[in-house]
């Protein structure tokens, strides 16, 4: 009998990249995709697999638990992916509210549905559903910002700094509360900044290379020297996949792609891929068109993820580098906007 797995926010950036990814590895498995199809949600994105045989569409809040239960009475879920999450920080820092219902009280309506579908009691679940698992997705966010040095292991303290990272960091403990109370089987992964093809236009590469076409200003934060770990999103979803298969019960994996870049130097990259690809009329590079603005409230410095655990308890590598990654992404993107 085929078994089938609630994945929620599978219409956003990493999730629709994740399902195409995860149907392609496990055609014994369903896929029901929960997404409330707020602005970051974006049904194009799934296009490919829409008509698929293992694949359904339910739109719907995750915090609202009827909808849970009911799913879980049609579809007898064995696993939940758990993806959905605002993430935006700068929305976070105007609309907190947002984010800690969907990132705090979602992650909770889910997990605790599950854990009434699936267990009898504490550390005792029902004889059918022995081998089921909850999958938190998180973010590197939850662990604060470091100095010029050193990398976030799964051991780092949490010093989360602005409400998207509070409520992220909520969730991780939410979850981490049902293994040690509930014995429920959980895992969490925590990533370092995702790119690639279908990403929000808010986010920075996106916004870099959409504001180069259109030969507006490219706005960069501060003065641009805040760092980030950058995953190319295909080699995120099979370190995700890996860990929802193989990983070890209560245990968390950092997913880093091992490519620390500051933004000065992600927009400068962009542009000089940009002034190959399509340059521009006056025959000046679209580096000209890069603009400081006012930094972010509480922008932290920088962020860098050590992956040394699920390298080697799960064998993940990225498969991509920032220079094949980003050239990849930026295809992508013509495309999309027709440009070739």
């Amino acid at each position: 009998m085929m078994k089938s797995i609630l994945l929620t926010g599978g219409a956003g950036f990493i999730g629709s990249n994740f399902i195409p990814y995860f149907l392609n590895e496990n055609p014994e498995i369903q896929i029901i995709n929960i997404d409330k199809l707020t602005y970051a949600g974006d049904l194009d994105n799934l296009k490919f697999v829409e008509k698929h045989e293992n694949y359904t569409f339910v739109e719907g809040d995750i915090c609202e638990r009827n909808l849970i239960e009911t799913l879980f009475l049609k579809y007898d879920f064995n696993g939940i992916i758990h993806f959905a999450a605002e993430s935006h920080v700068d929305n976070s820092i105007t609309n907190p509210d947002e984010f800690i219902r969907t990132n705090v009280f979602g992650t909770f309506t889910l997990i605790d549905v599950a854990r009434n579908y699936w267990m009898e009691a504490p550390y005792k679940y029902k004889d059918e559903y022995k081998s089921c698992r909850f999958h938190h997705i998180s973010t590197d966010e939850v662990y604060g910002t470091l100095g010029s040095t050193g990398l976030f292991t799964e051991n780092t303290p949490y010093a989360p700094n602005s409400p998207y990272s509070a409520s992220k960091a909520s969730s991780d403990f939410i979850v981490r509360s049902y293994f040690h109370t509930y014995g429920m089987d959980v895992v969490t992964t925590n990533c370092s900044n995702n790119y690639g093809p279908k990403q929000h236009n808010e986010k920075l590469i996106p916004t870099i290379i959409r504001k180069a076409l259109a030969e507006d200003n490219i706005p960069i934060y501060g003065d641009g020297k805040n760092v980030r770990d950058w995953l190319y999103v295909l080699d995120h979803c099979k370190g995700i996949e890996l860990a929802y298969r193989k990983g070890s019960s209560g245990e968390t994996y950092n997913i880093g792609g091992r490519n620390e870049r500051n933004n000065n130097q992600i927009a400068s990259k962009i542009c000089e891929i940009l002034d190959i690809k399509v340059p521009r009329k006056n025959g000046e590079s679209y580096e000209k068109l890069i603009t400081y603005v006012n930094d972010r409230p509480g922008h932290d410095l920088r962020y860098a993820i050590d992956a040394t655990k699920i390298e080697t308890e799960l064998g993940w590598k990225a498969n991509e580098n920032f220079e094949t990654g980003i050239e990849k992404t930026i295809l992508w993107y013509l495309k999309k906007y027709n440009i070739t």
